[in-house]
């Protein structure tokens, strides 16, 4: 892939290079969203493929959609609900016990905010990283260039422009920060039913 994408600058991604590897990526994702339910090792093997995984623990409900595959990292024990879209021009890093709810999306790229230079298919594309134990709700968008910190929850519906810190809930559109994640917030399993 053309090292702009990975560097913050301006690209068109009309190239001929770039839609055949965007191609590449939708036919293995319409093989692996078209598969049957109970193949779950036949998905599992054509997303694995198509990723950057260093784990096979990880699941991903379908439909999955991305632009590339390759530039989406995957650490352990990874889940994604229904209907997440990973915009991946530039890196998407998923650290370890990392949940995303239904319809998450994460979008890598921008493009020119002047008319002109936006009509002649401008765009710049910068990294996300999702570290560590990190819940992202259902319906949330997180922005080009954001940071997600280790053990922070994402609430639902939100919109995240900005990087959020570790050990947090933030919530809203624009997110922010609502409350850190405390001691107070570990489950009583005294009280707790059985499994």
């Amino acid at each position: 892939m053309d090292n702009k994408n990975l560097t913050n600058q301006y690209y068109r991604e009309s190239g001929k290079e770039l839609f055949e590897k965007r191609l590449h990526a939708k036919m293995q994702l319409k093989k692996f969203n078209d598969a049957e339910p109970k193949s779950f090792k036949e998905r599992q093997i054509i997303i694995k493929n198509l990723l950057n995984t260093k784990s096979n623990r990880f699941f991903i409900e379908p439909p999955f959609y991305c632009d590339y595959g390759f530039n989406i990292s995957i650490d352990d024990n990874f889940f994604a609900n229904y209907n997440c879209t990973l915009l991946d021009a530039a890196p998407i890093t998923i650290g370890k016990n990392v949940l995303f709810g239904p319809n998450v999306s994460l979008f890598t790229s921008t493009h020119a905010i002047h008319p002109e230079d936006r009509a002649k298919g401008w765009q710049c594309s910068k990294p996300i990283n999702i570290a560590d134990n990190v819940w992202l709700g259902g319906n949330v968008i997180v922005n080009s260039g954001v940071e997600i910190g280790e053990n922070s929850i994402v609430g639902s519906g939100s919109v995240v422009t900005k990087n959020i810190p570790a050990n947090v809930i933030a919530a809203g559109n624009p997110c922010q920060i609502i409350r850190p994640i405390t001691e107070a917030d570990r489950l009583d399993l005294t009280k707790a039913g059985s499994e």
